[in-house]
């Protein structure tokens, strides 16, 4: 507004400057009528015409230069303090283009440039946020190295994984945040090299392992130049893991196959060099051909079964089906084994409980619940089966007074041909698949599995499955 006023002032100035010369010319034209013969009176009226004229002459002009500056001067510094505010960064003011003094090419510009500004900026903004939240949401932990070495963006799973903050890592060098020393070596081989490394790194977390797939690689810019490098870290403890449970399965199902059919072999390499002459060692080997051949049978069929219902085909006949059904129709099965261990059996159940499954393949999860506890308990002991209502579910409950296991072997208990004791599991004919199976089949009717144990006293296995699926 002080620079409205001052151009206003110039311009006042200038009329005026004007008008006196316009007077002067006037006063010279009209001299004679200040000559001494000229009457006092004349004089003093011709005064006061010129004065008023003067006055009238200045408003006029006043007038005149406020409107053009109403309609020129105000207009540009209107557009000025908004091209001031917009170069201070808000994109979101405009200037009045409402007005006939405000719509003219000018503000028509300056309101485009911040219509444009502004959506360059909501752009940006909203890149920035969709590559916060790609970083922030990646599984993998992330760090950015800038060309001196220090870091300039981190994600949060890198800070949950090793245990830093964003805030104290932001600005150090790769060498003072303590980052285990494989890593470390693989960041400094990427400054060194400026190519791309990987590397597998094992974690110790006070003696829990873990670890991770380091991957690092140079930053470069669209012109070729070098910005830093980029570190992404992967958890791979679950591949790991799995294949080293591979590796195991493979190992165990080779261990399996190969005992049976080595005892098959020898004992018939036996028989036809001579010892099938001898009727009572030839019915012996027989027996034991055929005992091992069984067992060889029940591996596959294990196998077989497992493998089926591992794959995506795999599904249940679902029924209703009375649950103590299911139990006598399982306890007929195994009676042969329990009456041999002249063991006991204790079933507690209501008489009626209708739930929705699978009559077979419960049949099967309790025949290989009662097979367990069975073969791992001491004769003359008991296995008691209870069943109770839930509000959705309902509860079995398979408990034994065996051996026990350790605690520390209750979370393997359902992989795939573990055993806790090999030697007894082999004596009891079983192929250290049935607990694995169960798990399948409990968890395919939407079911859980839980297991407790003490050593001495004996195993409970719980399954809770739905009333409806």
């Amino acid at each position: 507004m002080k620079d409205l006023y001052s151009r206003l002032a110039i311009a006042c100035a200038v009329l005026l400057s004007v008008l006196l010369t316009g007077l002067g010319i006037v006063l010279g034209q009209f001299f004679p009528l200040f000559a001494r013969d000229v009457a006092i009176d004349l004089q003093r009226q011709y005064w006061v015409y010129l004065i008023i004229t003067l006055i009238i002459a200045f408003v006029i002009s006043l007038l005149i230069a406020m409107r053009m500056m109403m309609q020129y001067a105000r207009p540009v510094d209107e557009v000025t303090r908004v091209a001031v505010q917009i170069a201070q960064g808000d994109y979101l003011i405009r200037t009045k283009t409402d007005e006939p003094e405000y719509d003219n090419e000018l503000a028509i510009a300056v309101n485009k440039i911040a219509s444009n500004l502004q959506e360059m900026s909501t752009l940006r903004t909203m890149e920035q946020e969709r590559l916060k939240t790609l970083i922030e949401s990646m599984g993998s932990g992330l760090l950015m190295f800038g060309r001196e070495g220090a870091v300039n963006l981190v994600n949060g799973v890198f800070e949950k994984t090793f245990g830093f903050s964003k805030e104290e890592l932001i600005g150090r060098t790769y060498k003072t945040i303590g980052l285990p020393a494989d890593i470390e070596n693989l960041i400094e081989a990427v400054f060194m090299t400026e190519q791309v490394h990987e590397k597998q790194v094992r974690l110790d977390a006070g003696g829990l392992f873990s670890y991770m797939g380091v991957y690092g690689a140079p930053v470069i810019g669209h012109h070729g130049n070098w910005l830093g490098i980029v570190v992404v870290m992967h958890d791979i403890t679950k591949l790991i893991k799995l294949e080293e449970v591979r590796k195991d399965f493979v190992a165990n199902v080779s261990h399996e196959l190969r005992t049976p059919i080595t005892s098959i072999k020898g004992f018939t390499e036996t028989l036809l060099d001579g010892a099938m002459n001898e009727p009572v060692i030839m019915k012996e080997f027989l027996e034991i051909i055929q005992k091992e051949s069984d067992r060889l049978h029940l591996l596959i069929d294990d196998l077989l079964e497992l493998s089926a219902m591992e794959r995506e085909s795999f599904s249940l006949q679902f029924s209703q089906i009375n649950l103590k059904e299911v139990i006598n129709d399982a306890m007929t099965i195994v009676s042969g084994n329990l009456e041999r261990k002249k063991m006991n059996f204790v079933l507690d159940i209501p008489d009626q409980i209708i739930i929705e499954g699978d009559a077979g393949r419960l049949i099967q999860v309790m025949v290989n619940l009662l097979s367990n506890a069975i073969n791992y308990s001491k004769e003359q002991t008991k296995i008691t089966v209870s069943v109770k209502m839930m509000a959705h579910d309902v509860l079995i409950k398979v408990q034994d007074e065996g051996i026990g296991i350790e605690q520390s072997e209750l979370t393997r208990l359902f992989e795939r041909f573990y055993r806790v004791d090999r030697a007894r599991s082999r004596e009891s004919g079983g192929t250290g698949l049935g607990l694995a199976i169960v798990k399948h089949l409990v968890e395919a009717h939407s079911g859980t599995v839980e297991l407790e144990s003490t050593i001495g006293i004996g195993t409970t296995i719980s399954i809770q499955v739905p009333l409806r699926q």
